[in-house]
């Protein structure tokens, strides 16, 4: 079983740049694809990006690919999600998730974490 806790989430100017970071406690971080979400309020969760467990393979949501960039650390538990160029739209709440299968459905993701809050001033 996992657990996972998001940081890095804050207020920040149109155009700016704000990096996430989701740590994982518990066995075998590494066997986990790991995905971000957002939720926009009033708004249904949505994919963000998935990296698979090794890290060689990534897959973005169309609108944030150029902008976002996923990335792990599995010797310290980590995922991040280093996000550039930042739009309101991208105000939500992004949540990390850790599940068996390199997919962008979320109900393929076991453990979720509570998520962090980002806000995008216009």
């Amino acid at each position: 079983q996992l657990q996972l806790v998001e940081s890095g989430g804050g207020l920040v100017q149109a155009g700016g740049s704000l990096r996430l970071s989701c740590a994982a406690s518990g066995r075998f971080f590494s066997s986990y694809a790991m995905a971000w979400f957002r939720q926009a309020p009033g708004k249904e969760r949505e994919f963000v990006v998935v990296i698979s467990r090794g890290g060689s393979n990534t897959l973005y949501q169309d609108s944030v690919k150029g902008r976002f960039t996923i990335s792990r650390d599995n010797a310290e538990n980590t995922v991040y999600l280093q996000m550039n160029s930042l739009k309101p739209e991208d105000t939500a709440v992004y949540f990390c998730a850790a599940g068996g299968a390199f997919t962008s459905t979320s109900r393929h993701f076991s453990y979720w974490g509570r998520g962090t809050q980002v806000t995008v001033s216009s």
